[in-house]
């Protein structure tokens, strides 16, 4: 996440009963192995030690992100692709990866990016939501998982300096290619170490239609695991900014940046009130002893919830 920001009021979902609650494919969902997310964020902490501590647009341990996330696509039999881009003096990369089958003219969407700052290497930042999405998209070739919609998911570049790879992909889609498009779900910090449960809230005026109901999927997610979570102002200042500006509903979850928790979410949710967050947030010190693995486990395990129910 780029830059602070501040929550909106807080929305207990406990006892809530929705349409996608009670959805058999939501059952089907499967439980995420946080050890698996877990052997991810360690791949991108090597990426990162040997390539100066970091994965940030322009340096060398970006790409090799980018390269080893596309070699565990390609082998689980998706469709991938790079696409370059042009930020501040540097090539910049996204990587796409289609899944096979469903319908093409109905495209469900899941991304997060895979940028770090130059200051670290970025684990919880984004790397845990590059690595749980990275893993859901795996578990849906493992358990032959057959949606009735397209999914396709992204991991996008420069982030960090304002959005700039999934600008840079929304800007290339012809407005046939954008319509195709009818959900957008972003995961950016989801291990934090002081964590948060929390959703976008759509009732923001940069949400497009449709969002509410992505909103409510995410929020029935935690439910299911028993977490109440809260709404979140993020306005457009992940990714999914990039998408709403196309008139594309979009979610997401975020376990906390910069911001300090207070002491009815510590109540709610343990941790330590009156601490950030994310202690490490944007520093050298985000790496994988910065992580949260229950945080971790329940977001993943949300990405799935929301993602079957929505493809499905």
């Amino acid at each position: 996440m780029r830059i602070l920001i501040a929550l909106a009021a807080a929305l207990t979902v406990a006892g809530t009963t929705t349409a996608a609650q009670a959805a058999p494919t939501v059952l089907a969902a499967p439980n995420i192995n946080v050890a698996n997310v877990q052997s991810h964020l360690n791949q991108f902490q090597s990426i990162a030690n040997a390539n100066g501590g970091n994965r940030a647009h322009g340096r060398p341990g970006y790409l090799a992100s980018v390269n080893w996330v596309k070699s565990k696509l390609d082998a689980a039999g998706f469709t991938t692709r790079v696409q370059s881009f042009t930020y501040n003096g540097a090539t910049g990369y996204n990587l796409i990866a289609d899944y096979p089958g469903g319908d093409a003219n109905n495209v469900v969407m899941l991304g997060g990016h895979l940028d770090s700052v130059t200051s670290g290497p970025g684990i919880n930042d984004n790397g845990t939501g590059s690595a749980s999405i990275l893993e859901v998209a795996l578990q849906m070739k493992a358990t032959n998982f057959k949606p009735a919609k397209h999914v396709r998911f992204g991991w996008w570049g420069a982030e960090e300096l304002g959005l700039r790879g999934s600008r840079a992909y929304v800007a290339s889609l012809p407005a046939t290619e954008i319509s195709k498009i009818k959900a957008y779900l972003n995961f950016d910090m989801t291990g934090s170490p002081n964590p948060a449960y929390q959703v976008y809230d759509a009732s923001h005026s940069t949400f497009p239609p449709g969002s509410a109901a992505l909103q409510q999927r995410l929020q029935a997610g935690f439910t299911s695991l028993n977490v109440q979570s809260e709404l979140v102002d993020v306005q457009g200042r992940s990714d999914h900014g990039s998408f709403a500006a196309k008139g594309i509903p979009v979610g997401g979850t975020f376990s906390g940046a910069e911001k300090t928790k207070t002491a009815a979410q510590a109540a709610k949710w343990g941790g330590t009130a009156g601490q950030r967050f994310d202690r490490c947030y944007h520093q050298a010190c985000d790496t994988t002893s910065n992580i949260n693995a229950t945080s971790l486990d329940r977001h993943a395990d949300v990405i799935a919830y929301a993602l079957w129910a929505t493809a499905a």
